[in-house]
């Protein structure tokens, strides 16, 4: 694409004025970017979530009649126009990163795109833009003027008139999480946790004073003889006495300064009347509130981490979680944290570049193309990919779907000359094996016994194998939990009164072949909640992990559902194996 196209399509994108009341009363973003910096929690989750956007990947798609999208054919217009946002994968990666934070933290951020003949940025090409991603600190919006700091300097945004624009002018993109009371206000888990956080602060203030209260001094011990301090020294004059208040500054300054030093762990010497006192008496200062100040910053930090939108183990630690529960997690967190964001960013993409420039261009549907986001790259793990291994092998899934599934893309392919090469010594070893198997072996010499009568046991090639018999179980799992998911299916907004009468001579087990039912929705209509109640016992009687069993099953008859694939018993081997492997 030219750059001329390029600018004319983009200026569409400015066609919205900023005018009428503004973004509303957004004060509290200033605050939410300081708990950014004081407070460590608040960090890690913005950085975790941004991270975890950054991983994803952007494409562009055609939603089907029945909502399904499908990825636009490499050479289609609208193709090329996602695979150049933000100059590329690497720059994509960055733009989803920094949204992380900042729809974590202010709930709102700004993308500015600007051609890049007049900004010559080293990392666009000449003939694209540069794409900025900006905090809401770094746009200012005063008399229906936009106006956005980069580099150190300040970038006037036109309001993009439809009918006098500038075609070499910069647009700008307000990306947020709308408040569900004021939608033209941003909304963020910082925002809903901002008492938390201050009472936080408070907190660390207040036990980094009891640390520092424990440094300056360990209490005063009082002496039965004599009320007076101690002489100042061999320099002092007979019977001169240290004041009181100056002492304990001299060890509270002693002791900040240097807390390796005595005065830090000896005590204050205090001589006082004998019979004032019986016996030594050790003073200390400290309060009930030094501890509870600890258990209480606790709290906080637990009570922030349940107001996150992903899980509050994530936050707090996955010490005590072994590695299918911290799966189960990881998931959970980008199906409900992740997912909800990348959905945010993709619409604003769709709404104010991708489809302005389709119409301009006169792309045919052009309504229908929008940009999308793919998280698969977050979800490799040891089961599934062993599970693509197994089902590779048994030819029901394509080459494209094994390397997808274990971390790979296309440009990892074998060669045609690598494919060649690899047939040729197939051929090679296939006419070994044929050779080897027509050469007979030598007939062992083994004791024959020749009795008649009935042996008292049968050999073990006359019984079910153990896999065998385990398998046929986890089917009949799978199978019942089908079973269920269809009848709770058919009470469900996907099976409306239109459809029950079509739907009767379906197999419960089968319902979900021919009603369309997304990931999300499993979760939302409980359709597999209960189904693995017998899983514990099944893995018990075959020396399994309960926990790895129930969710290598769950997650299987999960993907089903979602892909409206008919359960088929060849797979079973492929679901058990890791948790077989485990065991083994």
């Amino acid at each position: 694409m030219t750059r001329r196209e390029l600018t004319a399509s983009a200026s569409r994108y400015t066609s919205r004025k900023i005018r009428g009341k503004g973004n509303g009363n957004q004060s509290w973003q200033g605050r939410a970017y300081d708990m950014y910096h004081l407070v460590p929690e608040v960090r890690f989750a913005a950085s975790w979530i941004g991270n975890a956007m950054g991983g994803s990947r952007l494409f562009a798609g055609r939603r089907g009649d029945d909502g399904t999208i499908e990825p636009a054919p490499p050479g289609h217009r609208a193709h090329e126009i996602v695979a150049q946002i933000a100059g590329g994968p690497d720059g994509q990666s960055k733009l989803l990163g920094a949204f992380g934070k900042h729809l974590t933290v202010p709930g709102e951020g700004w993308i500015v795109v600007r051609p890049n003949s007049e900004v010559l940025s080293p990392y666009s090409p000449e003939d694209g833009h540069d794409w900025r991603v900006l905090s809401v600190k770094e746009v200012r919006q005063q008399s229906g003027k936009l106006t956005a700091e980069i580099d150190g300097e300040d970038v006037d945004i036109p309001e993009g008139d439809p009918e006098s624009m500038d075609p070499d002018g910069p647009v700008a993109l307000r990306v947020w999480e709308p408040d569900p009371e004021r939608a033209i206000e941003a909304d963020s888990p910082v925002r809903s946790s901002m008492e938390l956080l201050e009472e936080l602060l408070l907190l660390n203030a207040a036990v980094k004073a009891v640390a520092r209260s424990r440094i300056t001094g360990r209490g005063v011990l009082l002496v039965p003889k004599g009320a007076r301090f101690p002489t100042r020294g061999p320099g002092a004059a007979s019977g001169e006495e240290d004041d009181l208040l100056e002492v304990f500054m001299q060890i509270a300054e002693t002791a900040i300064r240097d807390p390796e030093s005595a005065a830090a762990t000896v005590p204050i010497l205090l001589e006082v009347p004998a019979d004032v006192i019986a016996e030594f008496k050790h003073l200390k200062f400290e309060s009930e509130f030094d501890d509870l100040a600890i258990k209480l910053r606790e709290e906080a930090i637990r009570r922030f981490a349940t107001g996150l939108e992903i899980p509050a183990e994530i936050l707090l630690g996955l010490g005590d979680v072994n590695h299918w529960g911290a799966w189960a997690l990881t998931s959970e967190a980008i199906r409900l944290g992740i997912e909800p964001k990348l959905a945010t960013v993709s619409y604003a993409l769709t709404q104010q570049w991708l489809r302005p420039i389709l119409e301009t261009e006169k792309v045919e549907d052009w309504h229908r193309w929008l940009v999308w986001y793919d998280t698969s790259p977050l979800r490799v793990r040891t089961n599934r990919s062993e599970t693509a291994l197994q089902a590779h092998d048994r030819g029901v899934i394509s080459d494209a779907a094994l390397r997808r599934e274990t971390g790979f893309d296309e440009s990892d392919a074998p060669t045609a000359e690598e494919e060649a090469a690899r047939s040729t010594d197939k051929e090679k070893q296939n006419e070994e094996e044929t050779d080897a198997e027509e050469t007979p072996p030598a007939a062992p010499d083994l004791p024959v016994d020749e009795s008649e009568a009935d042996p008292e046991t049968l050999p073990a090639s006359a019984l079910p194998s153990s896999s065998e018999a385990l398998h046929a179980a986890a089917d009949g799992l799978i199978w019942s939990a089908l079973t269920a998911a269809g009848e709770k299916l058919r009470k469900t907004p996907a099976c409306p009164r239109s459809e029950r009468a079509r739907t009767r001579d379906v197999d419960s087990a089968r319902l979900h072949t021919i009603l369309a039912v997304d990931a999300a929705q499993v979760e939302q209509w409980r359709l597999l909640d209960g189904a693995w109640s017998r899983a514990p016992e099944i893995a018990g009687r075959y020396g399994l992990d309960p926990e790895c069993l129930t969710a290598s099953l769950d997650g299987y008859a999960r993907e089903l559902v979602a892909a409206g694939v008919e359960h088929d018993y060849r797979l079973v081997p492929s679901v058990l194996t890791t948790c077989v492997g485990a065991a083994a």
